[in-house]
């Protein structure tokens, strides 16, 4: 894939960190040895954190099979680029997969709601910083936004009257970042159309002993940088329409 579409795709990633990578990145390593790599990793460390992953999955992969298998991809091309990679024979590898197509899903939600609300991908960053969503320290690097960049975004955050003069969010930004939040919580509702109420509760259950053991193993930051929260701050389930 080329710069231009794999930056729009990505939303918040800066355009010079993209093109510095693409596609120069594929004559080191093509793409299918790293999605092999990335699938047998991510599976080799939840075996690490959860010895009993390996029983567990296989209460867990039909419900959210079924739940990815009828989420529409129009217009989620992260979502549709990971579901196509769930057919791994390896059950804790397709487990990390599946759920991370249902990220992904919520993910192309947040991106069309940011780019509804006039937000381009480094306001958006500056915002979630400004309203303590994620770390201050790392995210401007990590996204590959230079001084200059953020600096001009944050001006015009603070013109909107979304950051105040130290660059932390004002109520207005706290209240738009909250309004972001619910409308792609409900665009990612749509996820849940699939399974009745009793087995999406089920495997709501099932999935927490999981979480609570990767958390106790205490290999997740927080703040984290894709805004991530902690299993016990309270959680909307907002299914919407």
């Amino acid at each position: 894939m080329e710069p231009a579409p794999a930056t729009a795709i990505l939303g918040v990633f800066a355009p010079g960190m993209v093109a510095r990578a693409l596609p120069a990145a594929w004559s080191i390593v093509g793409p299918a040895h790293v999605l092999d790599e990335r699938g047998s990793r991510a599976a080799h460390a939840l075996r690490r954190v959860d010895p009993e992953l390996e029983h567990t999955a296989a209460e867990l992969l039909p419900p959210l099979q079924t739940i990815v298998d009828d989420a529409p991809a129009t217009a989620r091309p992260l979502f549709a680029a990971n579901r196509a990679l769930c057919d791994h024979a390896d059950p804790v590898e397709r487990l990390w997969q599946l759920t991370t197509s249902i990220r992904e899903f919520r993910g192309d939600a947040h991106h069309a709601v940011l780019a509804d609300e006039g937000l381009d991908g480094c306001e958006a960053l500056v915002l979630a910083v400004a309203s303590g969503r994620v770390p201050k320290d790392t995210m401007r690097e990590d996204r590959g936004w230079s001084e200059e960049e953020w600096a001009a975004a944050t001006d015009r955050l603070r013109s909107r009257g979304l950051v105040d003069a130290h660059g932390d969010a004002t109520g207005h930004g706290r209240q738009e970042r909250e309004r972001i939040e619910k409308a792609t919580d409900r665009l990612a509702g749509r996820l849940l159309r699939a399974l009745p109420e009793a087995e999406t509760e089920a495997l709501l259950q099932g999935l927490e002993p999981v979480v609570r053991r990767i958390l106790a193993a205490d290999v997740l930051p927080f703040p984290n940088p894709i805004g991530l929260p902690h299993l016990d701050e309270p959680v909307r389930r907002d299914t919407g329409s």
